[in-house]
């Protein structure tokens, strides 16, 4: 409530004044009361009061003013420190997405210096200042925004492409974002067209990391890759002189602060593989601390980062775990981790609820598992656990999966190799299918007590998964070795290997569930066969594709490229590449489909060149095709020589 300007009148409905249908004013008169200023007993008090109207101010609104200027100041300074010094300070935390948003859309509009300030800002700021969570929300309003950024600025869609590929190649973008934005997102969104120009022009290109950082060149900062080099140089150094002073001044010279968490984390894992080096890997990082050259706060981000990914590094160092354990509390009593770690984290490094956190997980799993039994819907499944955003647990789903499958009819187990299909590569790897095998299998005996026919389904399940080329017949001998030698599971994966060595053995482990309604592999490529041929003959690439979509089982369409490629190769008649062209601008052939399928040419090189003699120079040929229009992942060029030796 504010005083009304001096003469102004007072809202009538306010001042309490008669009218029809009141009682009036309290002792009211007949004559007007009249005050005067010059009165010796005046009273500003008896001045009339009036509401007049104030604008609450919206506290996004003064949040989006207040990012402005201290966007606008860091592109005239360039101080990363101040700028994450003055975000840090704000306390509307939670508006931190509209940060992300307001940052790179001023950046769009400007030089390609203040671009790349802009992914140097946001790669410092990440999980320091603002959540991973928060990125990926500032991300997807921008993408949402898209459409509205394409009015105003003309070559929008391709800046955006390249501010998320960088945004994946800094690592504060996992590559699943893109995935799940892109279905979130209407299809004919210029958002959408955004994720589809950075997966294939940016992040498929070969060595698209050092492209992608090097697009807005001429910038006075160093890159993220070249930082990870540069700290995996100087600890290698270090290991070798001992040297603690010059190693702290080489971390002093990085110039990057905000990024030693990264020297920490690699440190640490340097201490893991070299037994003898854990010393001296210590006595850095204390020192590092004492002397204020690695804060608190990037030690302890450094020692979660880590935390956060014992499991796989346990796979190459087996003890990982345990020194991880022992290490915590050490670093602690000795003063150069802060023992707030301990909050989030347990003692021995594990994230703290843990054990709550995994049974939440299996609790949900089993429920999108019976549910899927019972639509039969990839598609849905595969949706319902990208939502779950633990990738990290996907052995466990596996073995969730089979078990349940097992203590079910045929059509059950029918759709569950199915699924292992679909869920490859789409968004399990091929080591999250190899861990999940040994994790059944190393409980098999329990598993037996309620299965009966246990042993023999397991080496069934294990058989189907490599005629479906979901394993190598070689991941079958990496899986018995990591288990203890002559035990019942050992003997299920030598009855796999012999399942798989037997003659047609493709066709007999396609039908080993009865033909159940599940759907059936071999019905799949019959149809792929018949389309492929009727586009040989009749060119109408428009019909191909709606058969290809027809079929509905995209995690089997390496099985086109494949039996493209070959038929490209019997019949001398490369029309088939237009088609795979049209399959992948259209989307309807992902690219790592595309890669799984020339994937399996090359790994079946030797056996295709008996029939066609010409088949690697062929081959060749497809391939160099391929990388040119970005069909394949860049992985695939470094193991195109061991296919065609």
């Amino acid at each position: 409530m504010a005083t009304a300007d001096a003469g102004q009148s007072p809202l009538k409905h306010l001042e309490g004044g008669g009218g029809k249908g009141t009682w009036g004013k309290l002792l009211d008169t007949d004559g007007e009361t009249h005050i005067d200023r010059n009165d010796p007993n005046y009273d500003s008090g008896e001045e009339p009061y009036q509401l007049v109207e104030a604008t609450v101010a919206d506290p996004l609104d003064e949040y989006k003013k207040t990012v402005a200027s201290i966007i606008e100041e860091y592109f005239t300074t360039d101080d990363v420190g101040q700028a994450a010094s003055d975000l840090r300070e704000l306390s509307s935390i939670q508006y931190h997405p509209y940060f992300i948003k307001r940052l790179v859309s001023m950046a769009m509009d400007r030089h390609d210096k203040e671009k790349e300030m802009a992914s140097v800002l946001l790669s410092a700021l990440y999980a320091d200042v603002i959540s991973p969570v928060q990125i990926q929300d500032g991300f997807y309003i921008l993408l949402d925004s898209a459409d509205d950024l394409a009015v105003d600025i003309l070559d929008a869609v391709d800046i955006l492409a390249l501010f998320l590929a960088r945004a994946v190649v800094d690592d504060i973008l996992p590559p699943a974002f893109l995935t799940r934005a892109k279905k979130a997102l209407p299809e004919s969104s210029k958002g959408v067209l955004v994720i589809q120009t950075a997966e294939k022009s940016y992040l498929s290109a070969p060595h698209h990391a050092e492209l992608v950082e090097r697009r807005w060149g001429g910038s006075t900062h160093i890159t993220v890759e070249e930082v990870k080099k540069k700290i995996s140089g100087l600890l290698r150094e270090y290991v070798e002189s001992g040297d603690t002073l010059e190693a702290c001044r080489c971390i002093r010279d990085l110039g990057v602060s905000f990024y030693h968490h990264e020297v920490v984390k690699r440190a640490l894992i340097l201490g893991m593989e070299t037994r003898t080096a854990e010393p001296l890997i210590t006595k850095l990082l204390k020192e590092a601390a004492e002397e204020g050259i690695i804060s608190s706060s990037q030690m302890a981000k450094g020692f979660s980062r880590l935390a956060e990914s014992l499991d796989d590094l346990a796979l190459d160092i087996p003890s990982a775990k345990t020194l991880f354990q022992s290490l915590v509390p050490k670093a602690i009593s000795e003063g150069w981790l802060d023992d707030s770690f301990v909050e989030s984290h347990g003692e021995d490094g594990e994230v703290q609820n843990g054990d709550e956190k995994m049974g939440h997980y299996k609790k949900e799993i089993v429920s999108i598992i019976h549910e899927y039994f019972l639509s039969d819907d990839i598609p849905e499944l595969i949706q319902s656990l990208e939502d779950l955003a633990v990738p990290e647990y996907n052995p466990i789903f596996l073995k969730k999966l089979i078990t349940l499958a097992m203590d079910r009819k045929n059509r059950e187990k029918e759709m569950a190799s199915v699924l292992l299909s679909a869920l490859h590569i789409e968004i399990f790897s091929t080591e999250d299918i190899v861990n999940g095998f040994v994790l059944l299998l190393e409980s098999a005996e329990d598993t037996a007590l309620d299965i009966l026919d246990a042993s023999n389904e397991l080496a069934l399940f294990l058989a189907r998964a490599v005629i479906d080329d979901v394993l190598a017949p070689l991941n079958l001998e990496e899986i018995g070795s990591r288990l203890p030698p002559n035990c019942s599971a050992t003997e299920t994966v030598r009855m796999a290997q012999s399942l798989v060595s037997a003659r047609h053995a493709g066709e007999r482990l396609l039908r080993c569930w009865g033909g159940g309604t599940g759907w059936a592999v071999e019905d799949a490529k019959d149809k792929i066969t018949k389309l492929l041929e009727e586009y040989e003959s009749g060119r109408v690439v428009a019909e191909a594709c709606q058969c290809i979509r027809d079929i509905g089982m995209p995690f089997f369409n390496h099985e086109v490229v494949k039996k493209a490629l070959v038929m490209a190769m019997e019949k001398k008649n490369d029309s088939m590449l237009d088609l795979l062209e049209e399959c992948f601008s259209e989307g309807l052939i992902t690219i790592n489909q595309m890669t799984k399928g020339f994937t399996r040419i090359k790994d079946g090189l030797d056996d295709l060149a008996l029939d066609i003699p010409n088949a690697r120079e062929k081959f060749s040929f497809y391939v160099e095709h391929a990388q040119e229009k970005g069909w394949l992942l860049p992985t695939f060029g470094s193991s195109v020589a061991d296919g065609s030796h």
